[in-house]
């Protein structure tokens, strides 16, 4: 009898703190918007080398957000943050707005054709779109096109197209710390 009694308090307890709390917008903003330009931010200050190795975190981070919760980034999300990540990635100018807003697009595609689906279509989904990232932003360089630029982003290549387990281990943190419910005060009006 005890037990029930003390199940009942702890669920009464349990269910007054829920309540008037929801998911902060600008947290929910700050945590999406942030994530995504802070690690497109993030490769130009670790190593600075001929030869591209980091992949692209920024636009990886996108990648995530936008497969794990397709409803959180608008369709013209592309534009804005890949003219951000350009600014640091080390790209022409516009190679970022291009390529992200191409992804976006495809990406808005794919969630349209296959709304049911799992880790390992993810994972494909995000390797290949990476994996064209990375070759389409090489071909946009302006360098002159060689067997030699290609041997050299095979390591960039394949980090990046491992990587994304680890990128969907970390949205799906950011996204439950976004999501994270506050009390919310209102001042009677």
């Amino acid at each position: 009898m005890n037990e029930r009694r003390l199940e009942a308090r702890v669920s009464q307890q349990r269910h007054k703190r829920q309540l008037n709390r929801q998911p902060s917008p600008m947290l929910a903003g700050l945590i999406l918007y942030g994530s995504i330009l802070f690690f497109s931010w993030l490769p130009s200050i670790f190593i600075t080398s001929t030869v591209p190795i980091l992949p692209p975190m920024g636009f990886s981070i996108f990648l995530c957000w936008r497969l794990i919760r397709p409803e959180s980034l608008p369709i013209w999300a592309g534009l804005p943050l890949g003219g951000f990540d350009d600014l640091f990635s080390g790209n022409l100018f516009g190679t970022g707005i291009l390529l992200w807003s191409i992804a976006i697009l495809c990406l808005d595609w794919f969630e349209h054709r296959f709304p049911w689906r799992g880790f390992i279509h993810d994972w494909a989904v995000a390797a290949s779109v990476s994996g064209l990232y990375v070759i389409f932003s090489t071909l946009l360089s302006g360098a002159s096109i060689s067997l030699v630029i290609f041997v050299a982003i095979i390591p960039q290549l394949l980090i990046t197209l491992s990587m994304y387990p680890l990128t969907a281990m970390l949205v799906t943190t950011l996204d439950r710390v976004r999501l994270v419910r506050v009390k919310e005060i209102h001042d009677g009006t």
